[in-house]
């Protein structure tokens, strides 16, 4: 596909896909656009008569582009997102067709909930579910070989209510969010924001791999990574990839995504290179939470079309490769108001740094009481994997301030005055922080949850996962310790002195979670628990925390989730994990068995017989003895390796009362045996002739392009 953005410049075709804000604008009537507005900024109910009239508007802008079908998208319990195509024909009575849309087509659609993950929530025999439109998410056209679809995002409850998704609870939470931060807000004067929205910017790291070399890896193919596999003799220890001149057949790639994303409305700003050898990121600019979740996952879809479209293959694996960084989804967080205040902006205004300074200490102690909450919502099998290891923060959470930052916080906690930058001495409240530049201090890639000058990033979300869980926990954490906060300071007879109480006890209280050193340290696990903070090192441990007395208490509270949505996601993500796990087993045994020993056999017979050979003729020839006896122990031990995993995955197979103990199983007893089989396996790769070997290896996938 050839793009040319002189033919087609970007500001005509950004968004032309899209039935944005502007082009509503252009097609609904004046009336039906405010009422429209109005509803959108959730101060007004979305009746029939509007939804008759944009449903009109969008069939008519949708058909004209060349739409024949729509579709309600929504995001189910799977990760990912789920869509029932339906034609605008209506048949007439004369044999012809018209194309309709009504208002209740837009808004509801019903589709079979029996298939979906849902924990328990809907047995198989019940299957009604219904999809509700996410008013403020732009509608827009999907193209593919069926042709070119209307796509409504949606949120997906099960006939009962209950939310079957990742949308509704993340919503939810946004409302949570917007209700108690308001409060804030008015306590401490603000009379014109009416809204307050989480905002979210997604870096996407993901690998590019030859397609060819792809389709001769079932591991790759079945799991998403590389279940075996040496490193190469060069990895990314050169630091060479790194924001490098990015290649041809990428760039030409990058281009034809971009085109695809700006055509969505999807505001792609940034790409490079990443740390491994053909590892990349995307990223976008900041958007509300709901829509940044929506447009991540057209974002990771539109990465595996594109790129297949160049011979590629996109690898959204948290760890495809062993050896080398993984990839995450840093999630990047702030709260704007609807008049365009961002909260997390230290500003340089008595009432700004007053309004910094609540915000600020609420969210450090959010991070510090709903930790295990926080790092359950980040992890999967997958991105146990790569959390911990060097190019992904610990399992522990932390908060990095920055030194600047820490240091105020630690004078206010102290009761000690403030030194500014420009030497004299200042209290909260009675005169002005110092003025904080976006980039006050310097960046610390081993925080997990760090400071970045308007913002919080989470670093911990995985490359794969939908954003909606992770920002449903900050959401609501950060929600429930602004309302503690507005209990007092709306009680108040000095709203200035109780602030200043505030902060000093809110950082004194919760210090133990603001870390500025290496994150990556032996040494920080150790202080990590003198000072008493959760280290839940795997999925295993952390799921559980879904259904926790604090887990639970804080979303009912804030009517995010109830008590059964919790315990059948609880359900699901352990389901989750143990059915990757087996199918990562199954492979494991199929390609060693199947792949590997029969090529290092027939590779071994054939020395062998190279080396009776030699032999025959009086060669003396104890290198390719030595040879031949490795390739037959190996050979040997993976076999036996194998069988031992067999026995482990049956074993586990065979639990199930209990998903946390079959879970467990998986985690102590199939996952060593699948890294035994590999051990062996790479052994084997690094003594048998490339030319013998049965798949594609490391240094092929990862310096190929």
């Amino acid at each position: 596909m050839s793009i040319d953005f002189v033919a087609n410049p970007v500001e005509e075709i950004y968004g032309e896909s899209c039935f944005n804000d502007a082009t509503m604008k252009a097609r609904l009537p004046k009336n039906i656009y405010k009422a429209l507005k109005t509803v959108q900024a959730g101060d007004g109910e979305l009746t029939l008569e509007i939804a008759e009239v944009v449903a009109s508007a969008m069939k008519d802008w949708a058909i004209e582009r060349g739409a024949t079908h729509y579709t309600h998208w929504f995001q189910p319990l799977t990760g990912l997102t789920a869509e029932k195509h339906d034609s605008f024909i209506s048949p007439s009575s004369d044999g012809t067709v018209i194309m309709e849309f009504s208002g209740k087509e837009l808004t509801q659609g019903e589709p079979d909930a029996s298939s979906f993950p849902s924990g328990g929530l809907r047995a198989t025999f019940e299957a009604r579910g219904y999809t509700a439109w996410d008013i403020n998410s732009p509608a827009f056209l999907k193209q593919d070989n069926s042709g070119l679809t209307l796509c409504i995002p949606t949120g997906f409850v099960s006939y009962t209510g209950e939310a079957l998704d990742k949308k509704v609870p993340l919503l939810r939470s946004m409302e949570a969010l917007n209700k108690q931060a308001m409060r804030i807000l008015k306590v401490l004067g603000n009379t014109t924001s009416k809204k307050v929205t989480s905002s979210v910017g997604p870096e996407q790291e993901y690998f590019l791999v030859d397609k060819e070399l792809y389709l001769q890896r079932s591991d790759l193919k079945l799991t998403g990574r590389a279940l075996f596999g040496t490193m190469s003799a060069k990895g990314q220890e050169m630091d060479d990839h790194y924001f490098g001149a990015i290649k041809e057949r990428v760039a030409d790639f990058m281009r034809e995504l971009n085109y695809e994303l700006w055509r969505l409305g999807i505001s792609a700003k940034t790409q490079h290179n990443e740390v491994a050898p053909n590892q990349f990121e995307i990223a976008p600019i900041f958007s509300s939470s709901n829509v940044a979740s929506d447009s991540n996952q057209l974002v990771m879809e539109m990465l595996k079309k594109v790129a297949d479209r160049h011979d590629l293959v996109c690898l959204l694996h948290e760890k495809p490769f062993a050896g080398v960084n993984g990839s995450g989804k840093h999630n990047n967080w702030s709260m704007a108001t609807d008049d365009g205040i961002n909260l997390l902006n230290p500003g340089d205004t008595p009432q700004d740094n007053a309004q910094f300074m609540v915000f600020l200490s609420a969210i450090i102690k959010a991070v510090d009481v709903y930790a295990p909450i926080l790092k359950m919502s980040a992890s999967s099998a997958s991105n146990d994997h790569r959390l911990g290891a060097n190019e992904a923060p610990p399992a522990i959470i932390s908060i990095f301030l920055g030194t600047q930052l820490k240091e105020i916080m630690d004078c206010l906690a102290a009761g000690k005055p403030v030194p500014s930058m420009g030497g004299e001495l200042i209290e909260l409240g009675a005169s002005h922080l110092p003025k904080l530049p976006k980039d006050n201090t310097d960046r610390n890639r081993t925080s997990p949850f760090a400071f970045t000058g308007n913002r919080f990033e989470f670093r911990m979300v995985g490359s794969s996962q939908s954003l909606g869980g992770p920002n449903v926990v900050i959401n609501t954490a950060v929600a429930d310790v602004l309302g503690e906060f507005a209990d007092k300071l709306e009680k108040a007879s000095d709203v200035k002195a109780e602030i200043q109480k505030l902060v000093k006890e809110t950082y004194k209280a919760h210090d133990r979670i603001v870390f500025n050193g290496n994150g990556y340290s032996d040494e920080w696990v150790v202080e990590a628990e003198k000072r008493g903070l959760p280290n839940l090192k795997n999925a295993v441990v952390s799921i559980p925390q879904l259904i926790s007395d604090l887990s639970i208490k804080l979303f009912e509270k804030h009517k995010v989730f109830t008590k059964g949505e919790l315990e059948s996601r609880y359900e699901v993500y352990l389901e989750d994990y143990c059915l990757r796990l087996n199918i990562e087993a199954g492979v494991t045994a199929e390609m060693a068995e199947r792949l590997i020993f029969p090529a290092v056999s027939a590779y071994t017979s054939e020395l062998a017989s190279s080396v009776a050979d030699q032999k025959a003729l009086g060669l003396k020839v104890p290198a390719q003895e030595a040879q031949v006896k490795a390739l037959s122990e190996g050979m040997e031990g993976l076999l036996k390796a194998v069988a031992d995993l067999k026995a482990a995955n049956e074993k586990t197979l065979a639990i199930e009362e209990d998903s946390l103990k079959k879970a467990t199983s998986y985690l102590e007893t199939v996952i060593p045996a699948m890294a035994k089989v590999r051990s062996f396996a790479d052994g084997l790769e690094k003594i048998t002739d490339k030319f013998a070997w049965p798949y594609p290896s490391y240094e092929d996938l990862l310096f190929t392009m």
